[in-house]
C-alpha cells in the first residue's frame, strides 16, 4: 500500500450465482483486497456458487425476500453500509444502482460509483419490471458519483439512452490467465465424457440460455456448416430461462447426434480446452467474457458484431453480424479452415498483454481513488 490511500470499499449486487457481471465483481474485489483495502461484498440473495471464490472478502448477506421487499430490504441495506462505514459503493447490474442512487442520502458520506455491464439490450424481450428499471436507472444516473461502464460499446448505449454521461469511464473486463490457461489433458478427458469422436472438430456456445444469446442463430448456421463439413460437431454449454423451450426444439434439429447439450458446467477451463472453436451468436452484449476466457485457453473464436467483440478478439477471430445464420456458418467454416491451417493467431497471448486481470485492479483502483479526492 506504500504511497496508496487504503480504501473500503463495498460491492453491492443481487446474487454471486454464476455469470459474467458476477464473475468480474469477483475478480475485483478480491484483487482490491490483496492490493490492501478492506473489502465487503453485499449481496441481496445469499447462497450464490460464486460466494466461495472470494478471499479475504466478508460477504454481506442481506436476505431479499423478492421483487417487492423493498421497505425493510432497503433498511437493512443502509444498516449494512453504516456498519461497514465503506469510502465507496459500488453497485454493480441495474436494481443495485438504482438503489444505490436512490439511497444516497442515506448512505453518505460514502460515494457511489455504478458498474453499467450491458449494450443495446432488447427490452421489449423482458417483462415490464425490466423495462421500468431501465427507466429509473436513467433518471437516476446524475445521482452517481462515477459511473464505470465496462465497454465502448456500453457506453455508446448508455449515452444514446440518455445516461448522464459527465462521470463515466471505460474500464475494461480482465480474465484470470492463470485459470483460464491452456490445458489439452483436461480438454481430452472432458471430449471423452462428452463421447466427442476422436476426428471430430468441436464448435461449442458457451452461453446463459437467454434470449439475447440467440441460440436459434447458432444451431441454423450449425446445420448449414454441418452440411459443408461431416467432421463438425457442435457443443451448447449452460442454463438458464429457455432451458425448456429450447429442449422442446432440440429434436427438430437436423443436426441428431452431432449435437451435444452438456448443460451447466462447473470446469469451463476445460470446457473451453475441449472445444476447437468457441462460438458467440448474441443479438447483444457489452464485453463477452466468455470469448476473452476462451482465448485465455488458446482457443479462437467466432463472435457476432455486438458490444466490443470485435476489439476483444482482434485478429485472433472472426467477426461476423448477428441474427445472421448463413454469416455465421461461413465464419464457423472460415475459421475452421484457419485454425486447421495453423492460421488463427495467438488468441492466448492477445489476452495475456491486453485484459490482464492486473491491468483491471490498477483502472478500478485509480478511479475509486480520483472518486475520494
Amino acid at each position: 500500500m506504500s504511497g496508496r490511500r487504503r480504501m473500503r470499499i463495498l460491492f453491492l449486487i443481487p446474487s454471486l450465482e454464476v455469470g459474467g457481471a458476477e464473475t468480474q465483481l469477483v475478480h475485483a474485489a478480491n484483487g482490491l483486497a490483496a492490493r490492501g483495502h478492506e473489502v465487503s461484498v453485499a449481496v441481496h440473495y445469499p447462497g450464490g456458487a460464486l460466494e466461495r471464490r472470494l478471499e479475504n472478502v466478508r460477504v454481506i448477506q442481506l436476505h431479499k425476500a423478492g421483487r417487492w421487499d423493498l421497505p425493510f430490504f432497503s433498511f437493512r441495506l443502509v444498516r449494512a453500509v453504516r456498519s461497514f462505514g465503506p469510502d465507496a459503493v459500488c453497485s454493480f447490474l441495474g436494481t443495485p444502482n438504482i438503489l444505490a442512487a436512490a439511497l444516497r442520502p442515506l448512505l453518505r458520506p460514502a460515494r457511489i460509483v455504478w458498474s453499467v455491464r450491458s449494450s443495446d439490450m432488447d427490452l421489449s424481450r423482458y417483462g415490464w419490471a425490466s423495462r421500468l428499471g431501465a427507466w429509473l436507472e436513467i433518471r437516476l444516473s446524475p445521482l452517481a458519483d462515477r459511473i464505470m461502464v465496462n465497454s465502448q460499446a456500453g457506453k455508446g448505449h448508455a449515452l444514446s439512452r440518455g445516461m448522464d454521461g459527465s462521470n463515466m469511464l471505460v474500464v475494461p473486463n480482465g480474465f484470470d490467465v492463470d485459470r483460464f490457461a491452456p490445458d489439452p489433458e483436461a480438454g481430452r478427458a472432458l471430449r471423452r465424457e462428452l463421447r466427442v469422436p476422436g476426428n471430430a472438430f468441436l464448435v461449442g456456445l458457451v452461453a446463459r440460455l437467454d434470449p439475447m444469446k440467440d441460440h436459434g442463430t447458432f444451431f441454423k448456421a450449425a446445420e448449414l456448416a454441418a452440411q459443408q463439413d461431416e467432421t463438425l460437431r457442435f457443443a451448447c454449454v449452460g442454463d438458464g430461462p429457455l432451458r425448456e423451450e429450447l429442449a422442446e426444439c432440440g429434436p427438430a434439429l437436423a443436426l441428431g447426434e452431432r449435437l451435444i447439450w452438456a448443460g451447466p458446467r462447473a470446469d469451463m477451463p476445460a470446457v473451453y480446452n475441449a472445444l476447437d472453436l468457441c462460438c458467440l451468436s448474441s443479438m447483444t452484449e457489452g464485453f463477452p467474457n466468455v470469448l476473452g476466457e476462451a482465448m485465455a485457453c488458446g482457443t479462437p473464436c467466432v463472435t457476432t458484431d455486438v458490444g466490443d467483440a470485435a476489439h476483444l478478439v482482434g485478429d485472433c477471430g472472426l467477426v461476423v453480424p448477428p441474427r445472421s445464420p448463413e454469416a455465421l456458418a461461413r465464419g464457423m467454416l472460415d475459421m475452421t479452415a484457419r485454425i486447421r491451417a495453423g492460421q488463427a493467431g495467438d488468441p492466448r497471448a492477445r489476452i495475456v498483454e491486453r485484459f490482464s486481470l492486473s491491468r483491471m485492479f490498477e483502472s478500478i483502483e485509480s478511479l475509486l481513488s480520483k472518486v475520494l479526492r
